[in-house]
């Protein structure tokens, strides 16, 4: 696999500007309460963050994943601000508002920049929540002692099993149906095992990241002593339909090797579970590392002995 050389950027100044109005116009469209906007230099560039909630308490950290920024968690905000302070990240290398400023091309590498954002923010415990490669880029950030950190929530994340085809298969139909007409796309949302296709603003972002020149690592496979080593509380949720993952695989070596770590499977998920069950995944991260448990939907596999 080839090492990145250089960092991530649109192709010129009309197609950043182009998505940059893209990105306002769905931020003031989809965002639920007044922006809170701040800029933090890191080891590897400038990184825009999105706050919320209140200013005191440990914070929660979300992360998208590839191709994703801090606008992806607009239906997360309002329920997570209410008792926590909330930082939504554009993450280094992905388009969005953060700039990019030299190659990223190893997990410690992207690992540090998140390390950086936490010290710039005073993050002392944060309970960090991951999707997909934002996942994985969490766990990087776990591994390379940055510390800061109290619990992570991984979302289908990228690092637990090599990349396979079929998830190269269902991004080609996820971006081909984008661009299809608002009904159609909607429709053919479940055809291709997307929820993503029927959010139309994120959609309109997708479609504006097309000139967006993205060059980041592509995470390796842990080992069962990497995943071991990794101190804090973890839950991680796996749609049952993962393009990614083999969750029912995943659910049972994690619980076999790491025994601590709450693992569940979300029925009638896919990879975009973000997106498809955005009210499990609130209430996971709420009340998390405690006991709660969500009546409606009990994990096929999971652990609790924090």
């Amino acid at each position: 696999m080839r090492t990145p050389d250089r960092p991530s950027a649109f192709t010129g100044d009309s197609a950043r500007d182009r998505y940059h109005a893209a990105y306002d116009r769905v931020l003031g469209e989809l965002w639920p309460a007044p922006v809170d906007a701040a800029d933090v230099e890191t080891r590897a560039g400038r990184v825009r963050i999105l706050r919320a909630g209140p200013t005191t308490a440990d914070p929660v950290v979300l992360l998208a994943g590839a191709g994703g920024n801090a606008l992806a968690w607009y239906r997360y905000m309002e329920p997570l601000a209410r008792t926590r302070p909330v930082l939504a990240v554009d993450p280094l290398g992905e388009p969005g508002r953060s700039v990019q400023t030299r190659p990223l091309t190893t997990g410690a590498e992207v690992g540090g920049w998140l390390t950086d954002v936490l010290a710039a923010t005073g993050a002392e415990r944060a309970h960090v929540v991951g999707s997909s490669y934002g996942g994985w880029t969490a766990m990087e950030q776990q591994r390379g002692g940055g510390g800061r950190v109290a619990a992570l929530t991984l979302v289908d994340p990228g690092g637990f099993a090599p990349l396979p085809r079929r998830f190269i298969r269902w991004a080609l139909a996820g971006a081909v149906a984008s661009t299809l007409p608002r009904t159609l796309r909607h429709r053919m949302a479940g055809v291709v095992d997307n929820g993503v296709l029927r959010e139309d603003g994120l959609v309109e972002l997708m479609r504006a990241g097309w000139s967006f020149r993205r060059r980041m690592p592509v995470p390796p496979a842990y080992t069962d002593e990497q995943i071991r080593e990794v101190s804090v509380p973890v839950q991680v949720l796996l749609g049952a339909r993962s393009a990614l993952l083999d969750a029912e695989a995943v659910a049972a070596r994690l619980t076999g090797i790491a025994p601590s770590w709450r693992v569940e499977i979300v029925p009638g998920a896919g990879h975009a579970l973000p997106v498809e069950a955005p009210d499990l995944v609130v209430e996971r991260i709420l009340t998390f590392p405690g006991r709660a448990r969500a009546e409606s939907s009990p994990p096929k596999h999971s652990t609790d002995r924090d």
